[in-house]
C-alpha cells in the first residue's frame, strides 16, 4: 500500500522535532536511545529521513517523555523561528 504525500510529511515533522529537541538537550542518539529504552539503530533510523522508516505513537511518546517535551510538540512544524 502506497503512502500519501501528507503520511510522509507527518513523519518527517516528527523526525525533524526529536532531532531538534534532542540536540536542544544536548544529548547524542545513544544517550536518547537510553533514556527512552529504545535501540540505538532505532533512533538513528527514526531521525534519518532516508530511511523510510514508520514508527508508532508508543515510541514518539517515550521519545517524547526522555526529551522532557510535550508529544504534541512532536508534531509541529517548524516555523521561521525555531531556524
Amino acid at each position: 500500500m502506497k503512502r500519501d504525500n501528507r503520511y510522509k510529511s507527518i513523519y518527517d515533522t516528527v523526525r525533524l522535532n526529536i532531532r531538534k529537541y534532542r540536540r536542544k538537550k544536548g544529548i547524542t542518539q545513544q544517550e536518547l536511545a537510553d533514556l527512552a529504552d529504545l535501540s540505538h539503530g532505532y533512533i538513528r533510523d527514526i531521525e534519518s529521513i532516508n530511511m523510510g522508516v514508520t514508527f508508532s505513537l508508543d515510541a514518539v511518546e517515550k521519545i517524547a517523555n526522555a526529551l522532557d517535551v510535550k508529544i504534541k510538540d512532536m508534531f509541529e512544524e517548524e516555523t521561521k523561528e525555531d531556524n
